[in-house]
């Protein structure tokens, strides 16, 4: 399992706004009460960008906060011309030193070659989204194929199963089986558990594999699961529960 940290600073409960880091004091609560049931950890950086400078602070001490043996997601959705990827790269595998950052290939192969030349390092690109607008772009005809099997072959055409995963929706359930076929040997990190409408065993019955293959992602219905002073331990016992639904099938 992946849990994102989607910190909303809205969200958080309201006794954590007399800490000097609001933001922080929440995640690190969640990271304590979560870490024995995830493999990753998964910072949508929007919400840190958002807070300009001190949600960056926020997010650099949440990331050396999570422990080294847990994998770690910048969820910044970039692409770009082959120079300014190359900062962005930087960005998130040196200046910020994740495992991992999400990338849009929509500008093509030198968009996402930039992010592939760090070892270590993985891309994880967009595939299939859970949003209702994928229709409007990647469920269209391309040829004998739709677009989004179109990207899924070409990008994999560019790296390895060992520097690139892809995003596929939870909520995709009739393509998950498809995508699988596809893409044997990749690993997909599935967002779209819980509060959007995936579970877990429709995606895991149609999209593991031999390795299991997948990083499901479950953001607001662990972290946000409850308001009070007992957040954590509600998400400690929300994410136990969807680790568990993951392990009947691996």
């Amino acid at each position: 399992m992946c849990v994102g940290l989607d910190t909303d600073p809205a969200k958080i409960p309201e006794h954590l706004w007399l800490e000097e880091d609001p933001v922080f004091a929440f995640n690190k609560a969640i990271i304590d009460a979560t870490k024995d049931y995830t493999v990753a950890y998964k910072i949508n950086t929007a919400f840190y960008e958002a807070q300009g400078i001190k949600g960056w602070i926020s997010m650099e001490r949440t990331l050396q906060y999570i422990p080294e043996d847990i994998f770690t997601i910048a969820d910044a959705k970039r692409g770009d011309i082959g120079n300014t990827s190359e900062q962005y790269a930087r960005t998130f595998f040196h200046t910020y030193p994740f495992d991992s950052v999400t990338v849009a290939p929509y500008m093509g192969a030198d968009s996402v070659q930039p992010f592939l030349q760090f070892p270590d390092k993985w891309a994880i690109v967009l595939g299939l989204t859970s949003n209702a607008g994928s229709a409007d772009f990647q469920l269209q005809n391309c040829g004998s194929e739709l677009l989004y099997e179109r990207v899924l072959r070409t990008v994999a055409s560019w790296g390895t199963p060992d520097n690139i995963m892809f995003v596929i929706g939870a909520t995709r359930k009739e393509q998950l089986r498809e995508v699988r076929h596809l893409l044997p040997d990749h690993f997909f990190l599935v967002p779209g558990v819980g509060a959007q409408g995936g579970d877990v065993a429709t995606v895991c019955s149609n999209a593991f594999n031999k390795d299991a293959g997948l990083l499901i992602n479950v953001s607001r219905s662990i972290i946000f699961a409850d308001s009070s002073g007992s957040f954590a331990e509600r998400a400690h016992i929300e994410a136990r529960k969807y680790q568990k639904e993951m392990a009947v099938f691996f």
